[in-house]
């Protein structure tokens, strides 16, 4: 990737933002001692991006597609674990127009009670992400629909990386900044059940190549010990994939240097997990 394309991309979240701005949050940040999780004394930026609209960091994404791209008369159609489709939900019913959700049969019933909530008709497909994903493709190519990837798709990207954008604008001294990698949607925008999909998408890719300094993978166990972990140390709510940048941390997968200041982005609270002892 150009020195030129890594710009163009900066600009276009740039206009992005400016578009979306009136239908999203400005999420807050929280500055922690990551004392008060048991590590060593350092300083420790949350940004808490799971208090956006729906939830998590996707309403972004969707608010960038409706609002940049003409929606034909057939409305949107998305495929998604829960939080991408309930954020199209969302959006579309804010824009006033229709939408089509495919999940599949493992999204958790809260996300899919959720959909339905915002006036989307929801359409239960296959066992997994991939299921859902090759029957909206069919339906938009009946119906007409214009198709909202979940991940990979320039608007999308541009939609995410705008919570970067904020992120740098609240905390500009951070070093490194850990994010939440499923389809790469956020990370390359940027640069759990929500995690799930079978490959990155193919547009973000090089932006990791390009940005991103290393990954660290975290077992199931590392992300519900970091759902404790915030639960009992700050009150916070976290789904699995929003608490999974921070479970690095915590399990030791990434290991600050001495004097590093790290963020970490909460990307999502759509979880009915509640009762975490």
């Amino acid at each position: 990737m150009t020195e030129s394309s890594i710009v163009s991309m900066r600009e276009a979240i740039a206009r992005t933002y400016d578009v979306i701005r009136p239908y999203i949050r400005r999420t807050p940040v929280v500055d922690v001692d990551a004392a008060d999780f048991g590590l060593d004394p350092m300083p420790l930026v949350l940004k808490l991006e799971f208090m956006q609209h729906t939830g998590s960091f996707k309403t972004r994404g969707a608010f960038s597609n409706l609002l940049t791209r003409a929606v034909p008369a057939a409305g949107v159609v998305a495929a998604s674990g829960g939080n991408h489709g309930v954020a199209v939900a969302y959006a579309a019913m804010k824009v006033g127009k229709a939408a089509r959700i495919f999940v599949p049969t493992v999204s958790s019933p809260a996300k899919m009670e959720r959909i339905r909530s915002y006036g989307a008709e929801l359409v239960v497909a296959g066992d997994r992400y991939h299921d859902a994903l090759l029957a909206s493709v069919e339906w938009a190519a009946h119906s007409g629909a214009m198709p909202v990837h979940a991940y990979d798709q320039m608007e999308t990207l541009w939609g995410a990386g705008s919570a970067g954008l904020e992120f740098e604008a609240q905390a500009p001294g951070i070093d490194t900044l850990l994010v939440a990698c499923g389809g790469g949607g956020l990370l390359g925008g940027i640069a759990a059940d929500s995690l799930a999909p079978k490959r990155v998408g193919e547009l973000m890719f090089p932006l990791a190549k390009r940005w991103v300094t290393r990954v660290a993978l975290v077992s199931d166990e590392a992300i519900m010990a970091a759902q404790r972990a915030l639960w009992s140390t700050l009150r916070v709510v976290a789904e699995p994939g929003g608490a999974a940048a921070l479970a690095a941390l915590l399990s030791g997968a990434y290991r600050p240097a001495a004097g590093e200041r790290v963020g970490v982005l909460l990307c999502g609270a759509n979880t009915t997990a509640v009762d975490l002892p």
